[in-house]
């Protein structure tokens, strides 16, 4: 992305959300503002960081009549995924869950040479590639060239092509309909759900199924996750949300597991309402749940506001006593989530020195907003901080794994979500 773009270039829309992207309704209700923030993967080159950022509200609402939570569209959907600084296939943790999905999906549908799995958002062919040798048929669709090129060099066929029932349409048009369509953490990452949701109901075969993986708004809440909200996520859901929006385009739910990945996430299967595929008590159980638990009613989401607030003093009061007490601290991972903590609680270089990441398509860059250097991991080890701040959260226990050779000089790593949580690599367990 130009971060120095003109408004025009960005396509910026400056209306507010009035109405519920997915159901229509009017929306009175914020969910949790978390002030001004740049676009979370708009990472800086060096002769960036003195020109102009664009800035946008990270202002949440929730709908009362489908619960669905939700972003403005303040960045369009092209703007933001043309051209993409996530690469999935830089977290091993998350190719062995790819892998792991693929081996199941095919023992469980009887995936075989006449299939077709198609998976949307198909980013650098980190799921895809491990089909290929079980010998199923793949096709990735992926609107980001950048790493759409990537997949293809691994063998991956893949469409650069943002996906709806325009594409859905022609890709039927031309005999191709999906046994699997798979869709990985894109769900949040679509602005206009309806027309993604009419493409799959139209991309699958009559007794094919859906899988879609996303957050889980219940744990978010729970867990107080407000850094997981950026300007690419552009809707949150519940299991509730997902049964109201599936059944407007003649599709149902008949499983759905829980998952640990990204801080807790939904696994859903979808077929189409007609189809032989019956319903998995797993469905009623958590859609009772969610009720019981009061995501069937506002007074859960107009909370959630104080609990970030909260979280966001905890952690500065953390970093103002450390270097006070002349302490090093550095970051490790460059995510999302990390540019909207870092933004809403603005940590900038007085708090950290530098920030780490695996992916080297981020080195020598900085920080959106804050414009913190991003080095390679073997900087830590060249510095020797006192804490180190784990910005992806979500994947601490894989990084305490892999740096757990810290412990030689003393020091910790600090997780900032849900509260301050500090770890001694000593005394994690393996």
């Amino acid at each position: 992305m130009n971060i120095q773009a003109s408004e025009a270039t960005l396509q910026i829309s400056v209306e507010p959300l009035h109405s519920c992207r997915l159901c229509g309704a009017r929306l009175k209700h914020n969910f949790v503002d978390l002030g001004m923030s740049p676009p979370c993967e708009s990472f800086l080159k060096a002769d960036q960081i003195d020109g102009v950022e664009p800035y946008f509200p990270l202002r949440v609402m929730v709908c009362e009549s489908c619960f669905l939570v939700q972003l403005p569209e303040y960045v369009s959907a092209r703007e933001i995924f043309s051209d993409y600084a996530y690469f999935s296939s830089y977290s091993t943790s998350w190719v062995e869950h790819a892998r792991r999905y693929c081996v199941a999906m095919k023992e469980r549908f009887d995936l075989g040479r006449n299939s077709l799995v198609v998976e949307l958002a198909s980013n650098d062919g980190y799921l895809l590639q491990h089909f290929l040798p079980l010998g199923v048929p793949v096709l990735g669709i992926e609107p980001a060239a950048n790493v759409a090129r990537e997949a293809i060099a691994k063998g991956v066929p893949t469409l650069v092509e943002f996906f709806g029932v325009g594409l859905a349409t022609k890709l039927v048009a031309e005999g191709k309909r999906a046994d699997l369509i798979a869709g990985n953490n894109v769900l949040a990452q679509v602005p206009d759900l309806n027309d993604f949701v009419g493409g799959m109901a139209l991309l699958l075969k009559p007794e094919g199924v859906i899988t879609l993986e996303f957050p889980h708004i219940e744990r978010l809440v729970s867990e107080n996750q407000f850094d997981t909200i950026y300007h690419e996520h552009f809707s949150y859901f519940s299991l509730t949300t997902v049964d109201i929006m599936v059944r407007r385009h003649g599709l149902k739910l008949i499983d759905v597991e829980e998952l640990p990945t990204h801080g807790g996430s939904l696994r859903v299967y979808l077929a189409h309402e007609r189809s032989h595929w019956a319903d998995s008590p797993a469905v009623a159980a958590l859609l009772e749940r969610e009720e019981r638990r009061g995501f069937r009613e506002m007074t859960v989401y107009l909370s959630f506001g104080e609990r970030a607030r909260r979280a966001k003093r905890d952690l500065l009061a953390f970093l103002v006593a450390a270097k006070n007490d002349g302490k090093t601290i550095c970051g490790y991972g460059a995510p999302g989530k990390g540019n909207t903590l870092l933004n809403y609680c603005a940590i900038g270089t007085d708090f950290l020195d530098f920030t780490v990441d695996r992916n080297p398509h981020k080195h020598g860059r900085f920080t959106p907003g804050m414009h913190i250097p991003i080095r390679s991991v073997e900087a830590i080890d060249e510095a020797r901080p006192h804490y180190i701040l784990i910005l992806p959260w979500n994947l601490k226990d894989e990084i305490v794994g892999q740096m757990r050779h810290v412990a030689a000089w003393g020091a910790k790593f600090v997780v900032p979500i849900p509260f301050v949580t500090v770890i001694d690599p000593e005394e994690y367990p393996s």
